[in-house]
């Protein structure tokens, strides 16, 4: 089952049989208070340092949130998403928990999109999925309801069942809805990493869908959390996980890079040898450069 996004000029799969999909997490105000500060001003040129920064790093596609108290977010969604766009051409995750600012963003993205995100709420899928049908995107669907997030993987399993259905009545396919299994930080549980992968074996299983994860999320609050982030991928990946959005510092893109390898969605090695050499060929010229002072 593959989920297929578009940008203007790019397509990305997100599928089992696919390489994992790595989304940057990047382009987001949340604990970041001088980028904040700069949306604020009508300052965007972060927004192109990042987008180019991540993609360079290895990002299949981008996040991009613009949920910042006390500023018009449809409007800066659209300037942040124009921006982007003219940066990289990835495809783009649309994220935001405000309609307006989605409906605002979709209008200006070209290509085919994944909102991030809907929940398994009533009204949330009520007003959500229309949306997401009308432009015919995909989504992301959070297994987790007006009570919150489930301690267990069954619930989860039980939400996501609930998600997919809802999106099927809305003409959605199953194929366009990613799951969000959700992780949660280890430091405050440490049952929360074991939970997280039961629940994407679970969903594996049963609904056969894509998934993705706040991948960040499992090291919140802990030291060294690209090493823990960088550990977590793998076991998710070996579980079923399909993408993330996730860090693009080396050691996480590598440790993703090589399980594709691993589990046999890199045939032959050719992206890893590709990367390995253009790493050696990058260094090289920074070498020449260097001697050439």
């Amino acid at each position: 089952m593959d989920t297929v996004l578009r940008s203007r000029s790019r397509t990305v799969t997100i599928g089992s049989e696919q390489p994992f999909c790595i989304i940057g997490e990047r382009i987001n105000p949340t604990g970041r208070k001088s980028f904040a500060e700069q949306l604020r001003g009508g300052d965007l040129s972060t927004v192109t340092v990042d987008a180019v920064a991540q993609v360079e790093a290895g990002a299949d596609m981008l996040d991009v949130n613009a949920g910042i108290p006390l500023v018009d977010e449809p409007e800066l969604l659209q300037s942040m998403l124009r921006t982007a766009q003219e940066a990289v051409d990835v495809p783009i995750c649309i994220d935001s928990s405000v309609i307006e600012a989605l409906e605002a963003g979709l209008s200006v993205y070209e290509g085919r999109a994944l909102v991030n995100s809907v929940t398994a709420e009533d009204e949330r899928l009520e007003e959500i999925l229309p949306l997401v049908a009308r432009h015919g995107a995909a989504v992301i669907g959070l297994a987790n309801d007006e009570t919150g997030i489930p301690e267990t993987a069954e619930k989860r399993l039980e939400l996501a069942r609930k998600i997919v259905s809802a999106a099927g009545d809305h003409g959605i396919a199953a194929a366009d809805v990613v799951i969000d299994p959700l992780a949660m930080t280890v430091g405050a549980d440490t049952e929360a990493v074991t939970t997280t992968l039961k629940a994407i074996r679970l969903i594996r299983e049963e609904l056969g869908v894509n998934m993705c994860l706040g991948a960040s999320n499992v090291s919140f609050g802990l030291p060294q959390r690209h090493v823990l982030n960088a550990a977590f991928l793998p076991m998710a990946m070996a579980a079923g996980l399909t993408s993330a959005i996730m860090s693009t510092a080396p050691p996480c893109v590598e440790a993703v890079r090589a399980s594709d390898l691993l589990l046999g969605h890199d045939p032959w090695g050719a992206r890893w040898i590709a990367a390995h050499r253009a790493r050696q060929a990058a260094a090289a010229s920074e070498q020449e450069a260097v001697a050439a002072r």
